[in-house]
């Protein structure tokens, strides 16, 4: 399946029009700063870490995100599309850096993998309905615990706040889903891991995750610089919020970035 996706994301960007490449063709973004986020999806500890990221836009549509991946995008006035290949989350079961808690000790760490992801946007007026779709495939440690293929979906729906001499401010709402293989993953707890750790068994099925809202404060500077600051609250819902991992249901989180565009 990885390889069927990969020839279908290189067979859409050959269809791309092959218009002259010009310099001021290419979008080269560097951003920069910081995040208070939760250690991990349902914990009581916060940890603040930095933000460093950069994205390469060619003008096939072609992009290079240290966030997302590599892919493919198609943006016109109503309607985006993208494609990518990037890396999944992580999760570690000991206070490492930035990563992880004491709290979740014996239940394994969740390595990164390959994901394949799909991101859509309709334009109407104003509104911006978006659904945004990944698949981790499954590693080849075999941990069924941690290590299985899982699916997510994110739907969202956005407006803007306020445009003017102080930037804009954009509001969005959102809910999200997994599969029973996502569920366990990130709020399940097998037999074997509530031998090792201190939290009971706990077995899950697909479903809702959490429900959101997302505030996003642009301020450009000049033509090439910009301030983002967002703050974003995500409340555990069903049997992700049940998960005896979950020490608070309502996760917030706030970041700050200075965006360089050249």
């Amino acid at each position: 399946m990885f390889r069927s996706m990969c020839l279908s994301l290189t067979s859409l960007c050959l269809l791309v029009s092959s218009a002259s490449l010009r310099a001021e063709d290419w979008r080269y973004t560097l951003r920069a700063g910081a995040a208070s986020v939760p250690r991990y999806s349902g914990s009581d500890e916060r940890t603040v870490a930095p933000l460093l990221g950069a994205k390469v836009v060619s003008p096939y549509g072609v992009f290079l995100d240290t966030e997302k991946g590599l892919g493919w995008a198609f943006d016109e006035d109503d309607f985006g599309l993208s494609v990518y290949i990037g890396a999944s989350d992580v999760r570690k079961d000991r206070k490492t850096g930035f990563k992880g808690s004491d709290e979740l000790n014996g239940m394994g760490s969740i390595k990164a993998r390959p994901v394949i992801g799909l991101d859509g946007t309709y334009h109407m007026g104003p509104i911006i309905l978006g659904a945004s779709f990944e698949h981790a495939l499954e590693k080849d440690d075999d941990d069924h615990d941690t290590d299985s293929a899982w699916n997510r979906l994110k739907l969202s729906i956005s407006a803007p706040f306020y445009k003017g001499d102080y930037g804009s401010v954009v509001g969005s709402l959102n809910s999200q889903f997994g599969d029973s293989n996502y569920m366990r993953t990130w709020y399940g707890v097998s037999n074997a891991q509530a031998s090792r750790s201190q939290f009971r068994a706990y077995d899950t099925h697909g479903g809702m995750v959490s429900r959101g809202a997302d505030l996003t404060w642009s301020l450009p500077i000049d033509e090439q610089w910009s301030f983002t600051t967002v703050l974003a609250v995500q409340y555990l819902a069903g049997e992700a919020a049940d998960s005896p991992i979950v020490e608070r249901r309502l996760q917030t989180s706030v970041a700050g970035q200075v965006v360089y565009t050249f």
